[in-house]
């Protein structure tokens, strides 16, 4: 069964990193596309760009992550210290696409429809809470990984950092 889901996780993994390099020769076709026609056009097609470019490495980011933790490591993370540090990257990545994607479409939008702000506004609002929420799951997983490594220490066991006393 390991073997099956390192090969679905590859697979998948594959796949998404061939969609976002799509996604990203997508934006920058269009913005030649667009800018052949028209200066205005291309700023317009150059805010679009960033937009699929973005997406794109998030996208790129999520498919390297899956490739990293699920198929080339084929095991579970052993220490909590280690499964911290990866969501981190992981969610930090989301947060940053999120923020910038955001970003984009407040430019985008503030020079012709104003009302239409709300969508951006609350992309960045939740790019925010995503920060904020990886804050607090630092915070608590650091604090509950003290206690564990003090714990192990304590009962003689060993800890990603020291092996096991005999």
């Amino acid at each position: 069964m390991e073997l099956i889901s390192r090969i679905v996780f590859g697979l998948a993994g594959t796949l998404l990193m061939l969609l976002a390099a799509a996604l990203g020769f997508y934006g920058i076709y269009d913005f030649v596309v667009s800018a052949s026609g028209s200066l205005a056009a291309g700023g317009e097609a150059l805010l679009r760009a960033i937009g699929y470019l973005v997406v794109a490495i998030a996208v790129f980011d999520v498919s390297k992550y899956l490739i990293e933790e699920e198929v080339v490591r084929g095991r579970e993370l052993r220490a909590a210290s280690e499964a911290r540090r990866s969501l981190t990257k992981f969610v930090s990545t989301i947060a940053i696409a999120v923020f910038l994607e955001g970003l984009v479409t407040v430019f985008r939008v503030s020079k012709d429809q104003v009302a239409e702000m709300i969508y951006p506004t609350l992309l960045l609002i939740t790019g925010i809470l995503i920060v904020l929420g990886l804050g607090v799951y630092q915070r608590l997983s650091a604090s509950v990984e003290r206690e564990v490594e003090h714990r192990d220490q304590r009962d003689g066991e060993a800890t990603p950092d020291r092996p096991k006393r005999k």
